[in-house]
């Protein structure tokens, strides 16, 4: 979105922010998940005293919830492992993918390596391991060797953030404070933000002002955003946490902003189902990571129905058009990884089957057995995934198939990478129901 502002009173606006940022008293940034930290440790490293607001009792916010990594083309990681990218290729991965601004994608993917290789810099971070995901042409979403990406990363930053506040005062944190409004001047610029802390106080911040409060997509409110621009998707579960309603628009819609692309919001297709509550509205994430190192999905009768890596919103598509297992009121599927997958995921792994959200089998005799599925469905399912996987390696180039992304496959779905071989009905598995 941008904010609405009358000609005569541009050019003030614009002078205001030409000024360097070490002669601002502060630069405030409401939310404190990764693009908050983000734009407060730049606004740090240009000389500015920054303020960061965040109204729940600590930052993170979405993006600790990142399971897959983040995206990259150019990277140092990238090099060090042999992988030939380029910031065009990915950025034609993004327009295929269905985005409609050239302009925001040339920004997005051109400086995809920069802030990935900021992050190791300056932040001592690992992102050392790189996967090919969904509508990617080549592996470039980097994640490190512990835990969730996205935890890791924003931890880094908010402890740096911390750390900087308690030594200095270049630096102020404002938890369990919920900005109400944003502040104008007589000629209707925003100069400062208005805020509630958890005690009921009503406090007053001057100076320029970021918003990055993130979505909406987990008001279900009548009067919500996702109501009002997205009806038919308000009665969908939601992996978003519960702070995520809009909160930043609604502020600037206040005083006179227009809104962009507010329509577009994204199904996934992978939350995974808990099996005691399975209806329950709001899902744990299954990391795109999990398809990313060879995990395949099955239907109730041990099929396979989709190109695993493609786009999120075909993927769910897909799930949509197939029979799934018949949880409560929601339908999933079977996202199966073998040893190998299993092992090049495991802290993930681990993580699901602690919360319940994945189970592991010896084989896959005792999987079709509790789910009432006939193991030959499964073998012949196997079998021929292996042969198409063979098929796709000795000839790439003339399978009979479109293969997303452009190509030929083998694959029926368009599918032509495929990792951790072979899938056998023998091997242990790690099994989530995914909706």
């Amino acid at each position: 979105f941008w904010l609405k502002v009358l000609p005569s009173s541009i050019q003030p606006h614009l002078e205001l922010y030409r000024k360097p940022l070490a002669t601002m008293q502060q630069v405030i940034v409401v939310g404190g998940g990764l693009g908050g930290l983000s734009a407060a440790h730049t606004a740090l490293e240009r000389g500015a005293k920054v303020l960061v607001v965040d109204k729940s009792s600590f930052f993170g916010g979405n993006s600790t919830k990142a399971t897959s990594g983040i995206n990259g083309a150019l990277t140092r990681s990238q090099r060090a492992l042999g992988i030939v990218d380029s910031p065009e290729t990915f950025a034609e991965d993004t327009m295929r993918g269905g985005a409609k601004r050239p302009d925001l994608v040339s920004v997005l993917t051109g400086e995809s390596a920069p802030s990935v290789d900021w992050l190791c810099d300056k932040f001592g971070l690992d992102l050392s391991l790189v996967s090919r995901l969904g509508g990617h042409s080549n592996p470039r979403t980097h994640r490190g060797k512990e835990r969730f990406p996205g935890m890791t990363i924003t931890y880094a930053l908010m402890e740096k953030i911390e750390e900087i506040a308690e030594e200095s005062d270049r630096a102020r944190i404002m938890l369990k404070t919920k900005a109400e409004k944003l502040l104008t001047d007589s000629s209707g610029n925003v100069c400062g933000v208005e805020c509630v802390t958890s005690k009921g106080e009503v406090v007053r911040e001057y100076g320029p002002v970021i918003i990055a409060t993130g979505g909406f997509g987990a008001d279900f409110t009548a009067d919500s955003l996702l109501s009002k621009h997205r009806p038919d998707l308000s009665h969908l579960p939601t992996t978003n946490g519960e702070h995520c309603t809009g909160d930043g628009l609604k502020m600037a819609l206040a005083i006179g902003a227009d809104t962009v692309d507010l329509e577009w919001v994204q199904v996934h297709p992978t939350g995974l189902v808990h099996p005691d509550e399975p209806d329950s509205k709001v899902k744990f994430l299954a990391a795109e990571a999990l398809r990313g190192v060879g995990g395949v999905l099955l239907d109730i009768e041990g099929n396979r129905f989709c190109n695993e890596l493609g786009r999120r919103d075909y993927v769910t598509s897909m799930m949509w058009k197939n029979k799934g297992v018949t949880m409560g009121g929601t339908t999933g599927f079977f996202l199966c990884l073998n040893s190998k997958a299993s092992t090049e995921i495991a802290w993930h792994c681990k993580h699901y089957k602690g919360r319940g959200l994945m189970k592991s089998y010896n084989n896959m005799s005792e999987f079709a057995k509790e789910h009432g599925i006939l193991l030959s469905n499964i073998d012949k399912t196997f079998k021929t995934y292996n042969d198409i996987a063979a098929k796709q390696a000795a000839d790439p180039q003339n399978g009979p198939f479109e293969a997303y992304g452009g190509g030929k496959s083998w694959d029926t779905w368009g599918k032509k990478f495929f990792h951790n071989l072979p899938m056998d009905a023998g091997d242990t598995f790690h099994v989530g129901v995914v909706t």
